[in-house]
């Protein structure tokens, strides 16, 4: 009886170990990222109004927020931080399955879909992302980003960086 607990527990850490190696939390694989200069951004197209993640109005964990009625002229600097393996495959806001090595981002207000361009404004790096989730809902916060925008934007180590946010159009030159 003794043996078969012993077995049975070492067979329990080996899996519980095997887990633990398989992720970093809410982080992205084990395995190296990606070379951030080899990524490709979202490509800024005119995609109709999500049914579903557009609600004048929301409330999370007892704060209301506001949905813009559209991303025209909308800029601003704050913290990114960004989502990985724990949502991966979960629906996002607008319906869509959430893609963590997709170019896609949450944001708290701007309309479903829609584009930004986000600059690290530690480093400098730049990333075009398609918007289409609610998030983040920490304090101080202004964009959660997918793992891969995170790793082009080489800040997967940190988790946040400060970064300013451009609305993008269709079509619109991004300026060097």
């Amino acid at each position: 009886m003794l043996k078969w607990r012993l077995g049975a527990v070492l067979a329990l850490a080996a899996l519980l170990g095997g887990c633990s190696m398989t992720d970093e939390g809410d982080g992205g694989p084990v395995a190296a990222a990606p070379d951030p200069d080899s990524i490709a951004d979202a490509i800024p197209r005119a995609d109709p109004k999500s049914r579903y993640g557009n609600p004048r109005e929301y409330v999370v964990l007892g704060k209301r927020y506001r949905t813009l009625d559209s991303h025209e002229g909308y800029v601003a600097r704050g913290m990114a931080s960004w989502y990985g393996t724990k949502f991966h495959g979960r629906r996002t806001s607008s319906g869509e399955p959430y893609d963590m090595y997709a170019m896609t981002a949450a944001h708290k207000s701007l309309p479903l879909p829609c584009y930004v361009l986000v600059t690290n404004l530690d480093n400098g790096r730049r990333a075009v992302v398609r918007v289409n989730d609610r998030g983040p809902f920490h304090e101080g916060r202004i964009i959660d980003l997918s793992f891969l925008a995170a790793a082009k934007l080489d800040m997967l180590g940190r988790g946040t960086a400060r970064v300013e946010v451009r609305a993008l159009d269709p079509g619109q030159p991004i300026e060097p």
